[in-house]
Parts: structure tokens; sequence; C-alpha cells
């Protein structure tokens, strides 16, 4: 879990689907909506969809499992 930071980890929790391409989809239409002078949320997640994009679902799915129980503890 620490190959996210704490804003990544927030951005993923916000956007998760609950799947992997569904995580991808949701940052990729959120980020249409950006401002122009929305860099640093821009770059945020961009940085997630590249870690994201590079594991695979079980990893995806064991990540978001940690997300819940952090969440809930």
């Amino acid at each position: 879990m620490n190959k996210f930071t704490l804003e990544e980890r927030n951005l993923i929790c916000i956007y998760n689907t609950g799947s992997r391409t569904g995580l991808l989809s949701e940052l990729t239409q959120m980020q249409t909506h950006l401002e122009q002078d929305e860099t640093e949320l821009l770059e945020l997640a961009q940085s997630v969809m590249d870690k994201v994009t590079a594991m695979s679902d079980v990893e995806f799915d064991s990540i978001t499992a940690e997300l819940i129980a952090d969440f809930e503890g």
C-alpha cells in the first residue's frame, strides 16, 4: 500500500467503482472536467492512473481491501 501517497489513496477512495478498470474510467472522465489551472489535481490523477495501470486486478483488489480496512479502523 505504501506505493500510494495519502492524497493518491484519498483519490482512489473517491473515484473507486469496485474495479481497476472502473477506477481508471472514472479518473479519465474526471480529468475532462478540470479547469486549466487545476494542474495539481490533474497530476495527482495521472499519477494514480499510471500506478493502477501497472497493477493486476488481483493487486488492485488487495489495495482496495486495505483502503476499506484503513477507513473503517
